[in-house]
């Protein structure tokens, strides 16, 4: 009953914002009375993607973001400009990879053999898990899929385990098993549904067209991920390490876990995902974009009969694909119409007082960003869509490269203070059942990951300002 009425309350009052926009059209001295009436039409979008009423899909909001562009008068290259962006054909094989993870049972079959290299220890388990995450984020950038392979695994570790429901150890694995899955990816730009998102919002800024690469995305973003992560852990065992010790026949009982005989499936997956992974590494080497080399693994997976005519169809979240082209192109959309030019005009000014410095710079954004994911729990696409074709005159003004705001955005986008902030974090709780987490437990795991992004800044900003992206 609560999360309706903050449903439809704060649906009502967005779009009786978005009404008197139109109608009093309030900001004339700085757009015209057509890109007033286009910024009602986006602040309604905004309501579906964030609120969802009516239990309304994000495609929906997406749709009646063309449709409301289009009768504006906007052309179609701009309206659907996200749909021909590379970044959006580099998400959709790649969510194939996910899908052909978890269908061949290739996911499952890597993660119980990791767990099974490790002796009987809370650390050697949540190494084990870490170590899955890290390997699976390389073979796909699906979040959904290594949550829905690492959790149910994660659950069977407890009841094999006989830890308590709602005791610090069984919270510990299952929230071990969730941000590993989430977290370490986040270090590649394949790695994380964020890397394609974020690349193809920047790359389509003309100011910043082509700087975010596998590379330059690697650079930037491996080692405070790297190092966030370690810190995340070695928080979680010092907080919430419970006092029993795992017995050594839970754990002899979990490395006997039986895998049927690799399937000719799983071998030919295992080798054209290997092998994309190492064309994505030698990308400067042979020169073949990201998204080719995506889409010609999923035809390997068809032409070598992996995946069949019918998973084109459930292989993918098309509603996914949609909300996500469509929020691509209001970046496009923004600059078109002016509203870009105009928000540049009060955020730009309003950073000069931390911007003269990283340090000050980088922590309180963060801290800014991770506030602001209390209220856009809409994949926190609309935040980055209004900040990105912003970023040329931010470092215009201020000399702080585009590419430092990756991490600002990926980290803050994971947060998980509460479960509705974060979509892996309740579809973690759905699989856990019973087994789930308790929510104390996922505060503080949240308030961890915090401080393990905000420590991190400081061995990331020396690397920066070195690399040349501060000044």
């Amino acid at each position: 009953m609560e999360k309706f009425k903050i449903s439809y309350l704060g649906s009502g009052l967005l779009v009786l914002i978005a009404a008197i926009v139109m109608l009093t059209k309030p900001f004339s001295a700085f757009l015209d009375d057509n890109a007033q009436i286009m910024l009602g039409g986006v602040l309604i979008t905004l309501c579906i993607w964030i609120f969802k009423p009516f239990k309304l899909p994000y495609s929906v909001g997406g749709l009646f973001l063309a449709f409301f562009a289009l009768a504006f008068g906007l052309k179609p290259a701009v309206v659907f400009s996200g749909f021909t962006q590379s970044a959006i054909w580099t998400l959709v094989p790649a969510l194939f990879f996910g899908y052909t993870l978890q269908k061949t049972g290739l996911g499952k079959r890597i993660a119980l053999a990791v767990i099974k290299l490790f002796k009987p220890s809370y650390i050697s388990l949540i190494f084990a898990l870490v170590l899955i995450g890290i390997i699976l984020s390389v073979l796909t950038p699906s979040s959904t899929v290594r949550v829905a392979i690492v959790i149910p695994i994660a659950v069977q570790c407890c009841e094999l385990c006989k830890l308590e429901k709602g005791s610090k150890g069984n919270s510990l694995i299952l929230l071990t098993a969730f941000a590993m899955a989430i977290i370490p990816g986040s270090g590649l730009l394949t790695g994380v549904l964020w890397g394609p998102i974020i690349s193809g919002m920047i790359n389509a800024v003309p100011q910043t067209q082509g700087l975010v690469t596998f590379g330059s995305w690697f650079g930037v973003m491996f080692f405070p991920v790297i190092l966030s992560t370690i810190l995340l852990i070695a928080g979680s065992l010092l907080v919430l390490k419970p006092k029993e010790k795992l017995s050594k026949d839970a754990i002899d009982a979990i490395r006997e876990q039986s895998a049927e005989n690799m399937s000719r499936r799983e071998i030919i997956a295992g080798i054209i995902l290997a092998a994309v992974f190492v064309m994505f590494l030698t990308s400067r080497y042979h020169g073949v974009p990201d998204a080719a080399l995506c889409l010609a693994a999923v035809f390997l997976f068809f032409l070598f009969r992996v995946l069949e005519p019918g998973d084109f169809n459930t292989g993918v979240n098309w509603d996914l694909i949609i909300f996500i082209a469509m929020a691509l192109s209001l970046g496009p959309i923004f600059t078109e119409t002016g509203i870009s030019q105009w928000v540049s005009g009060f955020i730009v000014p309003a950073l000069a007082p931390v911007a003269g410095n990283p340090w000050t710079f980088m922590f309180s954004i963060m801290l800014v960003m991770f506030l602001v994911r209390f209220i856009d729990v809409a994949f926190f696409i609309p935040t980055m869509a209004i900040m990105v074709p912003i970023l040329p005159d931010i470092q215009a003004a201020y000399q702080i490269s585009p590419l430092v705001w990756l991490f600002i955005f990926v980290m803050a986008a994971n947060c998980f203070f509460m479960a509705y902030q974060n979509m892996w974090a309740m579809m973690s709780m759905s699989i856990a059942g019973d087994r789930a987490w308790e929510s104390k437990h996922l505060s503080v795991y949240g308030i961890l990951y915090l401080a393990a992004c905000m420590l991190s800044l400081i061995a990331a900003i020396p690397m920066w300002t070195a690399a040349g992206l501060f000044g």
